[in-house]
């Protein structure tokens, strides 16, 4: 198409043409169902505002939620290592080695149903689990209350954040779900190419996507932006001599559910090693391999699991595919504690 001058008219039926491709890409580019929408939802009771979200800050990293004062949100929850903490399984109160993995937090907000077994509706509901588990914070809620209550710091923290409401569990709740509301993922290199920059990713993140929804079987269950369904699949995990987890079953007795376990986000996947929900996998590669074979414990399988017979080059093609949804750091304050 020759250049257009001040000398040059365009037509209209030209314009009107271009006129419609530009609002076609632009609509595409709002429906496109592996991009994460720009906004979180969040509940009409507890709509995130800098207050609730600065106070939601310093709870989520204050160690004075825990019994001992020595383990907060953070401690397992660590920006620094994809919102998880780098272990195979989660360490508890007093050290105590847990049976699931750490899950990130990344994009939780967009999750209807929380935790590897979905026993959490809410982030509200999700905020204060660990806090009082026994295995995990081991703060007994009302304890919880009355030492925030002693630190007079945090009373004006809490009245901008929730006006005449005082500190109590729902306050607390309510804030930590705010902040955790704004860990979000950024633009990565699959979201550029999914944008319109074919230079964004390598030929072989785009066969690997391919193989992803193809072959491979991929995006049975991680599906849309956040590359998850919320659902729940055995998935042939090998136990290695721990006792067996029954997963989901234990919420929703029934068959389908033994052993089964929630679909993680694959978003910033490059950050969260080691994989699976016992921390089995050190490696991506051994995650595909995982899937290749058809899992390992086939007692109650998913009906998605079956052998793939993968290539190497698919196997690598599919890791490549994989690190191509891990996006720029989000810098991350530890926040002053009130005291």
């Amino acid at each position: 198409m020759p250049a257009i001058t001040r000398n040059r008219r365009i037509s209209p039926a030209l314009f009107v043409v271009f006129a419609f491709l530009c609002t076609a890409m632009a609509l595409a580019a709002q429906t496109d169902p592996w991009l994460r929408p720009d906004k979180a939802p969040a509940p009409a009771n507890n709509l995130p505002t800098p207050a609730r979200v600065e106070l939601g800050q310093m709870l989520f990293f204050d160690p004075r939620l825990s019994r001992k004062a020595n383990m907060s949100c953070a401690s397992c929850h660590n920006p620094a290592l994809g919102w998880s903490d780098g272990l195979p399984t989660a360490a508890g109160f007093d050290m105590q080695k847990l049976g699931r993995a750490t899950p990130t937090i990344l994009n939780t907000a967009f999750n209807p149903i929380q935790m590897w077994d979905g026993r959490k509706s809410t982030l509200e509901d999700q905020a204060l689990g660990p806090i009082e588990a026994g295995g995990e914070m081991n703060m007994p809620l009302p304890e919880m209350v009355t030492r925030l209550q002693s630190i007079p710091g945090y009373a004006a923290s809490f009245e901008r954040a929730y006006p005449g409401q005082g500190i109590s569990t729902v306050t607390v709740a309510g804030a930590i779900a705010s902040f955790e509301r704004t860990v979000l993922s950024t633009e990565s290199p699959f979201d550029r190419w999914r944008k319109g920059d074919a230079g964004a990713v390598g030929a072989d993140v785009k066969r690997g996507f391919e193989l992803f929804n193809g072959k491979a079987n991929c995006a049975a269950c991680h599906s849309g932006y956040n590359f998850t369904d919320n659902g729940f699949h055995n998935i042939g995990i090998r136990n290695d001599g721990a006792a067996y987890d029954v997963g989901r079953y234990a919420q929703k007795p029934l068959k389908a559910m033994r052993g089964a376990f929630k679909t993680p986000t694959l978003r910033d996947i490059a950050l969260t090693a080691p994989y699976m929900r016992n921390g089995v996998y050190k490696t991506l590669m051994e995650v595909v391999d995982h899937y290749d074979r058809g899992g390992d414990d086939r007692d109650n399988l998913s009906m998605n699991i079956a052998p793939l017979h993968l290539t190497d080059s698919e196997k690598a093609d599919l890791v490549a595919f994989m690190q191509s949804l891990t996006g720029a750091p989000r810098l991350v304050s530890v926040p002053m504690l009130p005291h």
